[in-house]
C-alpha cells in the first residue's frame, strides 16, 4: 500500500452533536455520523499526516487494536469518505485545512 496523505474537505459541514461528530457530505448531501475511531482519523486528517502515521500514533494509541486491523479499517473508511467528498487523499501532503477540530466522542465500552 502507498503512503497516502488524508485531509479534510474544505466544503463539508461538520458538528459535534451529542457526543458525536456528524459530517454533510458537499457531493450528496450525505449525513454521515462518525464512531470514535473515525472521529479520531477525522480529527488526525490534517493533510500533513498519512493515513499510516495517524493510524500508528493517533488510532492505536487511543484504541487497544493491532496495526493491521486498524490500517484496513482506515483505509475503508478514508476510500469511502473520499468518494462521497468529506475526505482528500494524495500522495503529496495537502494544504492545511482551517476547519476547527471538533472533541473525539468518549469511547462507550
Amino acid at each position: 500500500m502507498r503512503s497516502l496523505y488524508v485531509g479534510r474537505s474544505e466544503a463539508v459541514a461538520a458538528r459535534m452533536m451529542g457526543g458525536e461528530i456528524v459530517v454533510i457530505s458537499p457531493e450528496d448531501s450525505s449525513l454521515f455520523t462518525l464512531n470514535a475511531v473515525a472521529s479520531c482519523i477525522w480529527n488526525s486528517a490534517d493533510g500533513d499526516s498519512t493515513l499510516e502515521q495517524i493510524v500508528r500514533n493517533q488510532v492505536c494509541a487511543e484504541f487497544e487494536v493491532g496495526f493491521d486491523a486498524a490500517l484496513e479499517d482506515a483505509a475503508a473508511f478514508v476510500r469511502e469518505g473520499s468518494q462521497h467528498g468529506i475526505l482528500q487523499v494524495s500522495e503529496q501532503p495537502l494544504p492545511r485545512n482551517p476547519q476547527v477540530v471538533l472533541p473525539t466522542p468518549e469511547t462507550k465500552l
